[in-house]
């Protein structure tokens, strides 16, 4: 079957009742291709039905389906025609894990982060209704992306809708981590309401066998907000928002969501069709332990266990850290945004339940909890990944900043990602953090100096940041570790005329960059830790300046604002006499890669920071080499 969808709405043509049989074809096929390249294997397994099902009632891309989040679109790509590019999934040049309309007109909106497909889904209505046209529009969110408060406010705007508006509600019990909160109790209670669903779905089958008036009172009753549902289900949550309610619906029955989704498209305005899937069905694996198979590196098929395994990553460590932390410091609270486990936190959750806080996929609410925490005395650690604080801008400057808060901001995934993307580069945060009045931000060079850094995040006072990257840690430079000092950088090599100052992961790459220089014009450069991004060591920097002529700034993070521009402002500041080379990440967002790739794409690698300072130096002469060609 899976060989007959070449391109979209080719999934129309295959008969209803071999739609199961494409089903498990495409599951096998997602385990199988995943297993090589990784991805997001337990969400796509979760929704394979529910995909089916939307493509057969909605004929792309005229109609628009948008993902929330869209890690869980991979069926979606398939049935639009892109299997044979699944070999190449989340690498350069190949295609992305999430929707991206540069790559097809079937994917109505560049998606990666939570909570935005309704606000996206109700402003295409209403452009569709002021341009008088006719196609349908269906976002499918999950329950996990319902504790966002965004979905709430694009929700309760399109309780005014008079045309219609479908949102598919995928519930699983799970975003990354497994929901909490209100949200998620009153869809567990919606989902075991049997004695519901059976008198709504057998008084509804009664009367419309009522000859003559049947059907005409069923479609009175399902237009009137004191429907049938609202004399059985308690507190009707969504039809008190405007929204009528259809389901629950069995997720894994194509029969059914078609016939569901079919209905949906019927009415005049806003439709939420509730849908239960488990998410990693048909993998065993997968299915045991989603949360592991979210997004996953390549592994093996029979076992599920990842196919290389390198040492123990940055979110390792800090994982380890917060859980000595919570032995010695009865302080210390831990808060996340429904990341428990991709943030490091579940060994600390399993320890001290009572000190540990997930407020679900809801940042801005993260933060200014945080604050109230702080009020109160304790010391929170927001542990979030640097992408995902942006939702949380206004919060950490206002509320945490203006009053001068000890809220320490653990900033996992900070700097370039990899097979993310765009979406998920952490290239924004020095820039917006160390303009706020009062903020700290630090980053550490290896595996042993983050440990420090949390230690020292946690004694300090007020508002205090630590990004750092994705990935196995840094193993180097084990025996240079100075004692962690407020604003102080780390000479880790001494020497002249040219001076590296790199921030956090980028301290090895100029390492390397340090190296290359000597063997091409035997300068021997000073490589500084710059350890403090905000405060940073002005005075080291005064210092350098006697006996160097270039500042060599590297950073994983973009330019504009960044690192090297503030350095460059303080040495035309103090009229120090040096010239800046920054190497930054440039003004555009950078695509799915490898880290390595991504470095090089940026001008971040060694080599090619060495042909710029190469550049710098074309006009000078060195007593070792002559002049530099």
């Amino acid at each position: 079957m899976l060989e007959k969808i070449k391109k979209p709405n080719d999934v129309k043509k295959i008969p209803a009742e071999r739609l199961p049989e494409l089903a498990e074809e495409i599951r096998g096929f997602l385990i199988e291709s995943l297993s090589r390249t990784g991805g997001h294997l337990a969400s796509n397994l979760g929704v394979v039905e529910l995909t089916i099902a939307l493509h057969r009632v909605y004929t792309l891309p005229e109609d628009k389906i948008i993902w929330d989040v869209g890690h869980q679109a991979y069926t979606h790509k398939i049935l639009t025609g892109r299997k044979e590019d699944f070999g190449c999934l989340r690498q350069a040049g190949g295609i992305s894990g999430f929707p991206r309309r540069d790559e097809s007109p079937c994917d109505a909106l560049d998606t990666g982060h939570s909570s935005t497909s309704l606000s996206a889904a109700l402003g295409y209505v209403r452009a569709r209704d002021l341009k008088k046209q006719r196609y349908h529009v269906a976002a499918v969110i999950g329950d996990g992306a319902l504790t966002g408060g965004m979905a709430y406010e694009a929700m309760n705007n399109a309780a005014e809708l008079k045309t219609n508006l479908v949102i598919v509600l995928n519930d699983n019990e799970m975003s990354i981590s497994r929901n909490v909160g209100g949200i998620s109790n009153y869809l567990a209670d919606v989902r075991t309401s049997s004695a519901y669903t059976g008198f709504k779905m057998g008084l509804t089958s009664a009367l419309e066998k009522i000859p003559g008036i049947g059907k005409g009172v069923v479609d009175t009753l399902r237009k009137t907000k004191s429907s049938i549902k609202q004399l059985v289900i308690p507190g009707m949550f969504f039809e008190n928002m405007g929204l009528t309610y259809l389901g629950p619906v069995n997720g894994h029955n194509i029969r059914q969501l078609m016939k569901v989704l079919a209905e949906a498209k019927r009415f005049e305005g806003p439709v939420l069709v509730h849908v239960l899937t488990e998410k990693g069905r048909g993998y065993g694996p997968a299915a045991r332990h989603p949360a592991r198979f979210h997004g996953t590196a390549p592994f093996e098929i029979e076992t599920g266990i990842p196919s290389k395994r390198g040492g123990p990553t940055y979110t390792d460590i800090f994982s380890t850290v917060m859980r000595k932390m919570g032995d010695r410091e009865p302080d210390v609270v831990a808060v996340t945004a429904a990341m428990e486990a991709g943030t490091g936190l579940k060994r600390f959750a399993n320890l001290f339940p009572g000190r540990f806080f997930d407020v679900g996929i809801a940042e801005q609410h993260a933060v200014t909890f945080a604050a109230g925490l702080a009020l109160g005395g304790l010391v929170p650690v927001v542990a979030v990944y640097s992408s995902f604080l942006q939702r949380a801008y206004d919060q950490v400057l206002e509320d945490v900043c203006l009053q001068k808060l000890h809220v320490v901001f653990a900033l996992d995934r900070a700097g370039l990602v990899g097979a993310d993307g765009k979406t998920h580069q952490g290239l924004f945060d020095l820039s917006y953090l160390t303009q706020m009045p009062g903020m700290t931000v630090m980053a550490p060079k290896n595996l042993w100096e983050l440990s420090d850094m949390m230690k020292f995040a946690v004694h300090f006072h007020g508002p205090i940041a630590v990004r750092y990257p994705r990935g196995e840690a840094c193993r180097e430079f084990q025996g240079q570790r100075a004692p962690v000092e407020l604003g102080r950088a780390e000479i880790l090599e001494k020497g002249s005329r040219v001076a590296f100052l790199a921030v956090g992961a980028m301290v090895p790459e100029a390492a390397k960059a340090v190296e290359l220089l000597r063997e091409r014009t035997g300068i021997r450069a000073t490589l500084v830790n710059v350890r403090f991004v905000k405060p940073f060591d002005r005075e080291l920097l005064r210092q350098l300046s006697g006996d160097h002529a270039l500042f060599v700034t590297m950073e994983e993070n973009v330019e504009t604002g960044g690192f090297g521009q503030q350095v460059q402002v303080f040495a035309d500041q103090e009229h120090l006499p040096v010239s800046v080379c920054i190497a930054a990440a440039p003004d555009q967002f950078v695509g799915h890669g490898t880290t390595a790739q991504q470095r090089e794409w940026c001008g971040l690698d060694a080599a090619s920071v060495t042909r710029r300072i190469l550049e710098r130096l074309k006009p000078e002469k060195t007593a070792d080499s002559g002049r530099i060609e």
